[in-house]
């Protein structure tokens, strides 16, 4: 099938970092906005998510966990060597789609460990850091209701997240198309997930990792399943505020040595390979050429 524009974009930057050659990185001072922050709250604030599967989510004991946590939470320790600080407390703090980037803007939180997008118009508030994965929106359906392309009659309301990327792209689809389905606005992806299982919606469209981890948390998991084409391409990366250049390299140096060590790899297996929490199954999704190919070369200049 054609690929979509972004996943292009993707791979044609990709093909011209290979001619660029990584000088290695500069000197970090030790000041700015946000170290300053850290210094003086004795503390490092992770926003977190509640059911974004398996990046940010709650575990059996309420506490988050996840991929995009663990890799957190190695940035944590980078900050605390680099700043040479005896100790750095991590506090969390439980953020939701509508509130993620206002938290990070106005510094209620200094890391933002989910499944969030890095795209040209949310840089226009925050920074991201190296993305931790690349992925698509498809669709979550019913298993049993025959359904696979979001053009289908049968369509009749689609749930989606609020304030996320896959809610543009499918109000643009619906336009350029015609297509005469609701759209329904849900908080989180947890109320989506459960409007298609009461028939209250048909699917729900989101990024398809999250869509297969929301699916295997379920009771009966295979009453579930996730269908149809790419709606977009996504590079999910973890957010930060903008303004302080000291503490984004900390971060960018981290993450490169995360990937380039392969450290990164095996927190990945952890999450996508191996049975995790609650129901101890595994997603068995193994880590994609796509991602495979950016990571050779790991930056954040993204389409």
């Amino acid at each position: 099938m054609p690929q979509p524009p972004l996943l292009l974009a993707l791979r044609a930057a990709l093909a011209a970092l290979v001619l660029l050659a990584w000088a290695g990185p500069a000197p970090a001072s030790d000041s700015g906005p946000v170290i300053e922050q850290i210094r003086a709250q004795g503390r490092l604030v992770i926003g977190h998510r509640e059911s974004s599967v398996p990046f940010s989510y709650l575990g059996p004991d309420k506490r988050p966990i996840g991929y995009a946590v663990d890799v957190c939470r190695r940035l944590a320790a980078a900050v605390q060597a680099r700043l040479a600080l005896p100790a750095l407390p991590i506090e969390y703090l439980q953020l939701t789609p509508a509130n993620r980037i206002e938290m990070i803007e106005t510094g209620k939180a200094q890391l933002e460990c989910g499944s969030t997008t890095n795209n040209a118009e949310r840089r226009e508030k925050v920074a991201f850091t190296i993305p931790h994965f690349i992925t698509g929106a498809r669709m979550l359906v019913k298993a049993n209701s025959g359904i696979d392309r979001i053009d289908q009659p049968e369509v009749k309301r689609v749930a989606i997240t609020r304030n996320t990327t896959p809610l543009a792209a499918v109000r643009r689809i619906q336009a350029e198309r015609g297509l005469r389905f609701e759209i329904v606005e849900t908080e989180d992806h947890e109320k989506a997930v459960q409007m298609v299982e009461r028939g209250e919606a048909q699917a729900f469209v989101m990024d398809d990792v999250l869509l297969y981890g929301l699916a295997s948390t379920r009771p009966d998991p295979k009453a579930l399943k996730v269908v149809g084409r790419f709606i977009t391409t996504e590079p999910l990366a973890i957010m930060l505020p903008k303004g302080d250049p000291a503490f984004k390299k900390i971060i960018d140096d981290e993450m490169r040595r995360l990937i380039y060590s392969h450290e990164i790899h095996a927190i990945y297996q952890r999450w996508f390979e191996q049975p995790i929490p609650p129901n101890n199954l595994p997603m068995n999704l193994p880590i994609s050429y796509l991602l495979r190919d950016f990571w050779k070369y790991p930056t954040d200049q993204v389409p």
